[in-house]
């Protein structure tokens, strides 16, 4: 689903990865900084690469959404040297209106204080359109298999009463059969 043909943010994300060193009393870190390494990988809703590259084992990445739903961020070391060690890895992934520096913004497209609180509202509200859209479209989702379940269990009760009433009109038959054959009427 595409939200009203409005432009997509990036969404901007800092990692520092860190080995965690276990021969001391005190767990240490020990920062891999500048070091190639950093695999990304990011996954749309329906499972396709949005962004896979390598990094530093410190920096930031960002990409751009043009789905709605839950994204998958994977993160894993290329390292062979740190294999069998203790990874931990910081992240800070800013979405929305927090992705957006209305200074900069300001400062680039020589904009009053005004204009820019106006910018800032209106991509408050292009935000929150999106997420109604968003919204609208799981409640759809969610419509969709609860009516399809409904359905299923209708045709369950159909065939559970078809199958009673079959065995009572067998049951009714062999019983008849039974009295007619010990000659009881």
């Amino acid at each position: 689903m595409h939200h009203n043909n409005q432009p997509s943010l990036p969404f901007p994300a800092h990692y520092r990865c860190h080995v965690i060193l276990k021969n001391t009393k005190a767990n240490s870190v020990e920062s891999k900084e500048n070091e190639k390494g950093m695999m990304v990988e990011v996954l749309n809703p329906h499972n396709k690469i949005v962004l896979s590259r390598e990094y530093r084992s410190e920096g930031s990445f960002s990409f751009t959404s043009h789905e709605p739903g839950e994204h998958t961020i994977c993160m894993h070391t290329k390292d062979f040297k740190s294999s069998g060690r203790t990874l931990k890895i910081d992240i800070e992934l800013q979405i929305g209106e927090h992705a957006i520096n209305y200074t900069a913004v300001a400062k680039k497209e020589k904009l009053s204080e005004m204009q820019t609180k106006l910018k800032q509202l209106n991509e408050k509200a292009v935000e929150i359109i999106k997420e109604l859209d968003y919204q609208r479209y799981r409640e759809e989702m969610f419509r969709d298999s609860t009516e399809t379940i409904s359905r299923r269990i209708l045709m369950w009760s159909v065939v559970q009463t078809f199958i009673l009433v079959m065995i009572g009109v067998w049951q009714m038959q062999n019983f008849r059969q039974f009295i007619e054959s010990k000659k009881l009427v």
